[in-house]
């Protein structure tokens, strides 16, 4: 019995369910941009092709560290940014790859702009909707 309760906690530990996986800025670089043209709001976005080491992460539970930006604290509107405010993508100093959506749960921690804090959650890639960013953090939690 007690070697079989061994090989049942051994084989938990090592499935999927329990890993994480570390990422950077650079892993999320690995993506190409094309305008697009959109008939619903009349005008050309970045359409993204993401590379194979993104494609790898997407669903998966990921850790990322970067800049929170506040984008509607009201609504729990939050970014996660490789870059603090003033030199984000929104301010001409990154692309859309440098930028993550959070999707926090109700009870999340007080947050502030240029916050420095870990974050993790499922990595979804979003190349379709365009009132989104094209890297989202599902079930986003502060880690550590």
């Amino acid at each position: 019995m007690h070697r079989f309760s061994f090989l049942f906690v051994c084989c938990l530990i090592s499935t999927p369910v329990f890993s994480q996986t570390i990422i950077n800025w650079d892993i999320l670089s690995d993506v190409a941009f094309s305008d697009k043209y959109s008939e619903e709001v009349e005008a050309y976005y970045y359409f993204p092709t993401f590379g194979p080491s993104v494609l790898a992460l997407k669903n998966k539970e990921v850790i990322i560290k970067g800049y929170v930006l506040e984008i509607d604290r009201g609504n729990d509107v939050y970014i996660l940014s490789a870059n603090p405010f003033a030199a984000c993508f929104f301010c001409g100093g990154a692309g859309p790859e440098s930028i993550v959506e959070l999707k926090l749960g109700k009870n999340h921690p007080r947050l502030t702009m240029d916050q420095v804090v870990t974050f993790k959650g499922i990595l979804k890639l979003n190349a379709v909707d365009i009132y989104q960013c094209n890297y989202i953090l599902e079930n986003a939690m502060v880690f550590r």
